[in-house]
């Protein structure tokens, strides 16, 4: 790491002992209640960062607004952040190619994980889907150069940004509206795992599928047997993967049009699914009193842990959805249950599933502990990064 005085060419953001501690602990942010001193830095600022005695401890992205004020990106000096940014789109683009198979469609870049925080790049066949989370990725030289480098290296037909409008209230950022950015293409059909799906650039969750379950789905499909119940089924993911292998399949979700995508995504791939409107935990409690029997279920249900505080709120939350679930599965059937709330560590959840079993009178055998598929890559020091859970277990009596 580089010593001595810093150089004047950037403005410097001095760091608390705590924050500096978080940074030499292998972390990228630093919380503003953590920024000793921060004056006259423009939002979105390349800044240097120094302890409060003043050593030198690396470069950053500054957000005026965000509660995390300094997002790292080199514990070297950057004098311009845009070469860097261009290699490390690359780095990103480099890495895929090692690890993803059997899909049209993946994460290309996910912020803090590739090196480049507040970028997420999402890949769909040859429309590419981004996300600019941060003032300094919304800079427009920055926004210029995202898209140049994606267009030279990946040539999409086109590029639409997916607009989160809280996370740019949280940033101070003008209000933007989703839309394509370059290109008229905004729709295609793409394949994963040789299942189909439509998929509209502008329309559904954040950048369109829940690509972190692509590998958790393949795993799904090994283990799926006989009548499954698919549940918080969105537009088919699971529900799809197992039909090829279940006698019946049936999939329940509160979201309407999600539904109606998931009828279109069932008649791509020639299966015959049922699908059902309704609140998931009336339904699991309306069944289960009705002892309706599955051989497989799968709970995938939305984050319930928005934050620390909701923690007990979301334990209470899933342990009543698979104890319902457990209750409902015969003799050697398989549970595949997920959490993609980060609060909920892979340890709480699996407390709660245990918990869930022994009042369910049930014993669990375990088969995966699973994560997010590896273009949705987990850095070890940011534990921000690994936020999926998914358990396959078999239900032994």
């Amino acid at each position: 790491m580089p010593k001595g005085p810093i150089s004047s060419s950037l403005p410097t953001v001095k760091v608390s002992p705590r924050g500096t501690s978080r940074l030499k602990e292998g972390h990228f942010w630093v919380y503003r209640s953590d920024i000793v001193s921060a004056d006259s830095v423009l939002p979105g600022s390349l800044v240097y960062l120094a302890d409060h005695r003043g050593k030198f401890l690396g470069t950053a992205l500054y957000s005026s607004s965000s509660q995390i004020a300094i997002r790292m990106i080199s514990s070297e000096r950057v004098a311009d952040f845009l070469p860097l940014l261009r290699q490390r789109i690359g780095d990103a683009i480099a890495y895929r190619d090692l690890f993803v198979r059997d899909t049209e469609a993946y994460r290309m870049v996910f912020s803090e994980a590739d090196f480049l925080p507040g970028l997420i790049v999402d890949r769909y066949g040859d429309i590419l889907s981004l996300q600019i989370l941060t003032q300094a990725m919304d800079a427009d030289p920055v926004r210029q150069a995202i898209l140049t480098e994606l267009t030279d290296r990946l040539h999409p037909a086109s590029i639409v940004e997916r607009v989160d409008q809280r996370v740019r209230e949280l940033e101070s950022l003008p209000p933007r509206a989703s839309g394509l950015l370059q290109g008229v293409k905004s729709s295609t059909i793409f394949s994963m795992n040789s299942v189909r799906f439509h998929y509209d650039a502008l329309e559904g969750q954040k950048t369109g599928a829940f690509l972190d379950q692509r590998e958790n789905y393949a795993a799904a499909a090994q283990y799926a047997k006989g009548g499954a119940l698919d549940v918080f089924c969105y537009q088919g993911g699971f529900a799809l993967h197992l039909a090829p292998r279940c006698s019946q399949v049936t999939g329940v979700d509160s979201s309407r049009a999600a539904l109606e995508i998931a009828e279109q995504n069932a008649a791509l791939n020639h299966c015959e699914i049922e699908w059902i409107e309704g609140n998931a935990f009336d339904l699991l409690k309306d069944y289960s009193s009705a002892d309706r029997r599955y051989d497989t279920i799968v709970l995938d249900p939305p984050a319930f842990a928005k934050g620390k505080k909701d923690l007990d709120a979301a334990l209470r939350g899933y342990k009543e959805l698979n104890l319902r679930a457990l209750k409902m599965l015969r003799p050697g059937g398989i549970l595949v249950t997920c959490s993609c709330s980060y609060h909920v560590s892979q340890s709480n959840f699996l407390e709660m599933l245990a918990d869930a079993a022994l009042d369910a009178h049930r014993t669990l055998r375990l088969i995966e502990v699973r994560g997010q598929a590896k273009d949705h890559p987990m850095l070890l020091n940011i534990r921000e990064t690994a936020y999926l859970k998914s358990v396959v277990a078999m239900v032994s009596r």
